[in-house]
């Protein structure tokens, strides 16, 4: 009878431990689940917010031809334009045009680094130094060689003058190709720039028809 009583007593204790353990993986379970619909909200949010994070990546990050074009044509528009502007101080007599030189040079430089960053990000080849200039002479609104030249053996109030046509000249030609980029590019980054170069540029313009007596 004792080890009856003791069996049972073992069974009941055995059959107890048995229902806390339940009971304890059943809290478990609760949490368990909660985890994993703590896990699926997180999913769900994660997945309803994949795609919005993917179209914001995809809006920076997806280039198209017309953005290839816009680096790769901008980048040695700028290199003439810095060219050009770091003939002023020595040669330009004006005060307006050595600023105006100096300002387009803190302009332009960044942003061809910015543009060879671009066209290396996409694994395109950055221009290299003068190797697509003399392919675009005269396209763009580019200086030729010839005018290059006339230009660096000018100096004094003739260099003012022949400057300030020019990179109107020249100036109009990055609002040109930077419109295009806006029209026909898809890299965010990109027809943001071609925005601040129309801004900017148009403003400059505007500022040397006015030093010019054209305004």
């Amino acid at each position: 009878m004792i080890r009856k009583r003791s069996l049972v007593r073992r069974t009941a204790a055995v059959a107890a431990a048995g229902a806390a353990a339940l009971v304890l993986a059943a809290c478990g379970g609760n949490s368990d689940g909660d985890s994993p619909a703590g896990h699926n909200g997180h999913n769900a949010t994660t997945s309803s917010s994949a795609p919005a994070s993917a179209s914001a990546s995809a809006s920076q990050g997806q280039h198209n031809a017309a953005d290839v074009a816009f680096a790769k044509g901008m980048i040695p528009h700028h290199r003439q334009a810095i060219e050009m502007a770091d003939l002023a101080p020595d040669r330009a007599q004006s005060a307006e045009v050595k600023k105006l030189a100096a300002d387009i040079k803190k302009a332009q430089d960044p942003e061809i680094k910015t543009l060879s960053g671009w066209l290396t990000s996409w694994g395109e080849e950055v221009p290299a130094e003068g190797a697509m200039d003399h392919s675009m002479h005269g396209t763009g609104g580019m200086m030729t060689a010839e005018e290059m030249t006339e230009l660096e053996n000018t100096s004094g109030k003739a260099f003012d003058t022949a400057f300030m046509e020019m990179m109107i000249k020249h100036h109009e030609g990055a609002v040109d190709m930077a419109k295009t980029e806006q029209a026909d590019g898809t890299y965010g980054p990109a027809t943001k720039m071609a925005g601040e170069i129309i801004s900017s540029q148009s403003a400059e313009i505007e500022q040397m028809n006015g030093l010019l007596g054209k305004g």
